[in-house]
C-alpha cells in the first residue's frame, strides 16, 4: 500500500473513527484501525464488536492494500505532525512507514484476516432523513436514558418508525424524553429500532448539519451512512415499554416560563442542593402562585438557596420538588424561548413541553 494524503484531513477521518477503540479488549485486533485503500479512496474503519464506525476520504493511492495498525498510537502520531502531506506505505509486513515533512514513523500493524466487519445480512428497510434532524432529535432526549444495567433495554433511545413519523424517546424510569418528525415511509417498513447509547453518542459526535442520513434496519442491528461516512450498531434486545401510558393528559395548571432564566436559576440554586447521592438524592422545590415561581433548595450543613422568576401562571398555588439535574437536562438542550411546564398535583408527572414536537414527563420527589 502507498498513499498521500493532507495532514488535515488524516487527522480528521482519524478522530472520527478512534473513540470507539476500548481501553481494553481480549482480541487484539480491536485495538486496531483497519485501514484500507483503494482506487483514489482510503477508508479508515475501527469497532468493539457491538459498534463499527468507519469514514472514507478521496486521495491520491499509487498502490492499494489492506492492513490494520494500532489506532490511539496513529492518532497520537498524526496529531503532532506538521501541516504538511502525509505518506503512508506499508509493506507485505503489515508495517507502516509514516512519513510528514522532516519527521518519520514506523508502526507494526496486523493482518486484517482477524478484523470483524459486520455484515447486514438479508435486505433490511431502508429510512432516510436529514442529519440534522436526526441530530437534533437524538439530542432532545438521550440524555435521559438508563445507565442502569439491570434493564439493559433501556441503555438507549428507541427510533419508532409507525404512523408515518419518527417519534425517538428515551427514559430511566423517573423521567422520559419524546420528539417526534413526520417522516415518509411504507407502512409495511413500521418497526421499533432500540439504539445503544454508545451509537447514539457516536451519531452526536460526527452527524452534521446538512446532507442526508440512510438508516438501514436489519433484525439484530442498524446501520446509518453519512457523509462518507458508515456507523453500525447492534440493537438493544428486547421489547420497550409502552411509553405513551406514562405521559399524562392535558391539565389546567401550566406554567410559561423564559427558558434561559429558569435554566440559570436552577443551577444556581442547585448549588446546595447535595451530592445527589442515593442516600441524599438532589431536591430543589418550585413554589407555584399566581404569575410567579420560587425555586428553593436547602441542605443542613450546606445552607439554603431560593430565586424568585415572573412567570405566566394561573393556576392553583402549588409546590412540588424534583431533581434539578432532570430539569436542567432538558432545558440545556432546547432552543426556544419559552418553556411550558404542566401541572396536576405535587404528587403527580410534570409534563415539560417546548414549541416544537417535544416533551419531557418528570417525576416528582417526595419531600417532607
Amino acid at each position: 500500500m502507498k498513499l498521500t494524503i493532507p495532514k488535515s484531513d488524516l487527522l480528521k477521518a482519524i478522530q472520527v473513527v478512534v473513540n470507539v477503540v476500548g481501553p481494553r479488549t481480549t482480541l487484539p485486533v480491536l485495538n486496531n484501525m483497519l485501514l484500507k485503500a483503494e482506487k483514489n479512496t482510503v477508508s479508515f474503519t475501527t469497532t468493539n464488536m457491538d459498534l463499527t464506525i468507519s469514514c472514507k476520504l478521496e486521495t491520491k493511492v499509487e498502490k492499494t492494500g489492506v492492513t490494520t495498525i494500532p489506532a490511539k498510537r496513529m492518532f497520537g502520531i498524526v496529531r503532532e505532525l506538521p501541516e504538511q502531506d502525509v505518506d503512508l506505505v506499508v509493506d507485505d509486513k503489515h508495517r507502516c512507514l509514516i512519513t510528514c515533512g522532516n519527521s518519520f514513523f514506523a508502526l507494526n500493524g496486523q493482518s486484517d484476516e482477524e478484523f470483524p466487519i459486520p455484515t447486514g445480512g438479508a435486505k433490511g428497510v431502508v429510512f432516510r432523513m436529514d442529519q440534522k434532524l436526526l441530530k437534533e432529535m437524538l439530542g432532545r432526549t438521550s440524555y435521559a436514558a438508563s445507565s442502569d444495567e439491570a434493564r439493559p433495554i433501556l441503555n438507549g433511545v428507541l427510533m419508532s418508525f409507525k404512523g408515518s413519523k419518527l417519534t425517538v424517546v428515551a427514559t430511566d424510569g423517573r423521567r422520559l424524553a419524546l420528539a417526534e418528525h413526520e417522516l415518509e415511509f411504507p407502512k409495511e417498513a413500521e418497526r421499533d429500532v432500540p439504539v445503544p447509547s454508545r451509537a447514539v453518542d457516536e451519531l452526536l459526535r460526527v452527524l452534521q448539519d446538512e446532507g442526508e442520513v440512510r438508516i438501514t434496519v436489519h433484525e439484530k442491528q442498524v446501520m446509518f451512512e453519512f457523509s462518507e461516512m458508515t456507523l453500525w450498531s447492534k440493537l438493544l434486545e428486547g421489547t420497550y415499554p409502552n411509553y405513551r401510558q406514562v405521559i399524562p393528559g392535558a391539565c389546567e395548571n401550566r406554567a410559561v416560563l423564559e427558558r434561559e432564566a429558569f435554566y440559570a436559576a436552577l443551577r444556581r440554586v442547585a448549588l446546595v442542593s447535595g451530592d445527589g447521592g442515593i442516600e441524599e438524592p438532589l431536591s430543589t422545590k418550585l413554589t407555584f402562585t399566581k404569575n410567579k415561581l420560587v425555586i428553593s433548595s436547602s441542605k443542613v450543613d450546606v445552607g439554603e438557596a431560593r430565586e424568585t422568576l415572573a412567570v405566566k401562571y394561573g393556576g392553583r398555588d402549588m409546590t412540588t420538588a424534583f431533581n434539578p439535574r432532570f430539569l436542567i437536562d432538558p432545558l440545556k438542550v432546547l432552543t426556544s424561548d419559552e418553556v411550558y411546564l404542566e401541572l396536576t398535583d405535587e404528587t403527580s408527572p410534570a409534563v415539560l413541553k417546548a414549541d416544537v414536537p417535544f416533551l419531557y414527563v418528570i417525576m416528582p420527589i417526595r419531600v417532607g
